[in-house]
């Protein structure tokens, strides 16, 4: 049963954004008492943040869907939606977290550590909030925005100061035994160990921590055997140690050709950018010749040390089982490893703030003319008209208006216009995959729907109504011709115009 998972792809959603509320204050005597519909709250976002108490990624290996709260809706009287709960996910320290194409977001080291993978939608904006001295009564409010939706890859590299590499049951787990508390799994056949082991050694006031990596082979670089799924964990160690077996029996194995193997191995691994770069190949690197316990073992190792230390290595003859030559081994890791800490220190640059203020011009959108299918597209592209038409609710004609005002006041039409878009064009706004599509009609009403010009509402701001002037006008008009009718009708009874033509 897999107990150690050191490579996830973990699928992320964060929660959406509440909806906003339509509502109107009803209260007694007061039919109509104004807007009061509440906002949507946000969604919850999805945080990894690093936790001492993980070791493995096995717990996203099992379930590696994970989805954060959504937000809650608005509600009348003014009542805003909750926000949605975040979602925290506990990952060991050394975790890098990337995209499915590579893209680093980033390294997880030191406790507390953490990052937003995926950001929560925000709520939608309830009547009351939307309310102006122009659209005193709004009947619509606007929809959660979805939340982030996307797959992330979980990689654990291991923390450690010096890794021991080498063939499979070359006695790696035997040294980190016997020099650090660590107990990891020690046995007589190939691959015992299949999860890094670390660790902690201290010598004098010195203290570093060692990783007793998987056994490589030829090809490991290249995905054979275990090497390629745990030669990450090497990526941070600053010294390499090569513990090569002297006892072996393998026919065709020999000091000196198991290190040249693994080193091929080395130089052929290409390690992040995010951890240096460094290819490993340039680490600190010395040789641990094992098992002098065995007399033809110590014999070999006597005869190949000369060798070994004219290649440049640093060269110790010791055997976990007799505690032979540890002492002098561990002194000369501690001291390469404070160099390499120092080395480190003095690389370090510190961070600067680097602000980059918006252009003047800066719309926040651009258009684009395409062609889809033979058809002249023109695709408005900009995170801010993108969430307008997400918060959008199409079957509400005045919210539908109201998105065509906040276009307006931004620019698209003129932007449109400029691009070469004729009435009837076929224009795209959001993303490719889930874009809404209008047919462009610069002249089209906004507003209420209802009547009148963009940005008006015929509820409130009806143009047909008489002005008082008009009013007292119409009515002198209307006195006057009751006056002239009047008098003429006393003309017509003095002239006798009425008399009975039977009675004559």
């Amino acid at each position: 049963m897999t107990t150690f998972v050191d490579r996830v792809i973990l699928h992320v959603a964060a929660g959406d954004g509440g909806h906003g509320v339509a509502s109107i204050r009803r209260e007694k005597f007061k039919p109509l008492g104004g807007p009061d519909g509440g906002n949507g709250g946000h969604g919850g976002d999805v945080i990894l943040t690093v936790d001492p108490q993980s070791t493995t990624l096995l717990d996203y290996h099992r379930s590696p869907h994970r989805r954060a709260d959504n937000g809650r809706p608005g509600a009348g009287d003014e009542r805003d939606g909750a926000k949605g709960a975040d979602l925290i996910l506990p990952v060991p320290e050394g975790t890098v977290v990337s995209t499915r194409d590579g893209e680093v977001l980033a390294d997880l080291v030191g406790p507390g550590a953490s990052v937003t993978v995926a950001t929560g939608g925000r709520g939608g904006l309830g009547n009351r909030a939307l309310a102006s001295t122009k659209r005193k009564a709004p009947g619509f409010a606007l929809l959660g925005e979805p939340g982030e939706s996307l797959d992330i890859v979980l990689e654990l590299k291991s923390l450690a100061d010096v890794a021991l590499i080498g063939f499979p049951s070359a006695g790696k787990s035997s040294l980190v035994s016997v020099i650090s508390a660590a107990r990891p799994k020690i046995a007589d056949y190939p691959f015992t160990t299949l999860v890094p082991n670390l660790g902690v050694v201290t010598a004098g006031s010195s203290r570093f921590t060692v990783a007793d990596v998987p056994g490589l082979i030829p090809g490991a670089s290249e995905g054979r055997g275990l090497g390629l799924e745990f030669l990450r964990h090497v990526e941070r160690c600053s010294v390499l140690v090569h513990v090569i077996d002297c006892a072996t029996l393998e026919p065709g194995r020999d000091p000196l050709t198991d290190l040249d193997v693994i080193e091929a191995e080395l130089a052929a691994y290409v390690p992040g950018d995010l951890l240096g770069g460094r290819p490993l190949a340039e680490r600190v690197r010395m040789v641990v010749l094992n098992k002098a316990d065995v007399p033809e073992a110590r014999e070999l190792a006597e005869l190949v040390e000369p060798d070994l230390r004219e290649r440049g290595y640093d060269v110790f003859i010791v055997s976990a089982v007799a505690h032979l030559g540890l002492k002098e081994w561990i002194f000369a890791m501690a001291r390469a490893v404070d160099e390499a800490r120092a080395q480190m220190e003095s690389e370090i640059v510190p961070q600067r703030v680097v602000i980059r203020p918006k252009s003047v011009d800066d719309k926040g959108f651009r258009v684009v003319r395409d062609q889809d299918g033979g058809e002249t597209v023109f695709r408005v592209i900009g995170d801010k008209t993108t969430r307008w038409v997400r918060q959008t609710d199409f079957s509400n004609d005045e919210a539908v208006g109201y998105l065509a005002d906040r276009l307006q006041r931004a620019g698209v039409e003129d932007a449109l216009l400029a691009a070469g878009a004729v009435p009837g064009a076929t224009v795209l706004i959001g993303p490719p995959e889930n874009a809404v599509v209008f047919d462009w009609d610069p002249t089209m009403v906004g507003g209420a729907e209802l009547l009148g010009g963009r940005g008006t509402d015929g509820r409130f701001d009806d143009k047909s109504r008489r002005t008082n002037a008009e009013r007292r006008e119409e009515f002198h008009a209307r006195k006057d011709a009751q006056t002239a009718a009047r008098d003429e009708l006393a003309a017509e009874r003095k002239a006798g115009h009425w008399t009975d033509p039977d009675s004559v």
